[in-house]
């Protein structure tokens, strides 16, 4: 299925870009996307790589910083599979094939709901270890759960992320703060592209 998604994006004249470029403020170039993975789970690696190299596309995945290597403990409780995450080698051949990572939070919690102390720290001490294990910069947050307020984004924007992304669905505009980026999940088969293009043509 995401062999699918990405060569119907291919065929329709989209490109990727990085979320550099969204959190710069630049005018929006026409039929371009960022790919994001949340998490850092093993199998975007393992089923990943090849379809985005076929079409020449480049992602981000936003990985939990405290958990590499380990198992998606927090989403057990609510009765998803347990899957693996990348370890840093793997990670490293990731970024090694041309994409992006980004932090996700030390451990992944609900940063609405730790006291300001705790959450700065999620927030601030996933990037330094981010970029002390692997050397590159670390420029772009995705909160965990989606969840978020003013708060949470104003620290995520102390601590030096360029950008920052929600759960929220839509499309994103030149107006709007680099550090609530909407998003369009392509997760479920439910959600077709004719559907999305549809629904794109409809918010511009």
């Amino acid at each position: 299925m995401f062999r699918k998604q990405l060569r119907e994006l291919r065929a329709t004249s989209w490109t990727t870009t990085s979320l550099d470029t969204l959190g710069a403020e630049k005018a929006p170039v026409a039929n371009q996307c960022a790919i994001t993975f949340d998490d850092g789970f093993n199998n975007v690696l393992q089923y990943g790589l090849e379809p985005l190299r076929e079409v020449g596309f480049t992602a981000i995945q936003f990985v939990v910083s405290d958990r590499i290597g380990q198992g998606n403990a927090w989403d057990i409780p609510a009765g998803e599979v347990p899957e693996q995450l990348m370890d840093i080698t793997q990670i490293r051949q990731w970024i090694a094939a041309g994409h992006q990572i980004g932090s996700h939070s030390a451990t992944h919690p609900r940063l609405t709901q730790l006291s300001p102390e705790a959450a700065f720290e999620e927030i601030s001490a996933s990037k330094k270890r981010l970029e002390d294990l692997f050397g590159v910069p670390i420029r772009h947050f995705c909160y965990p759960y989606g969840d978020w307020n003013l708060w949470v984004r104003e620290q995520v924007q102390n601590a030096g992320y360029a950008t920052a992304c929600t759960t929220e669905f839509g499309v994103n505009r030149p107006a709007d703060s680099p550090h609530s980026l909407k998003r369009v999940t392509a997760r479920y088969r439910s959600r077709s592209l004719r559907a999305l293009w549809s629904w794109f043509r409809g918010a511009a």
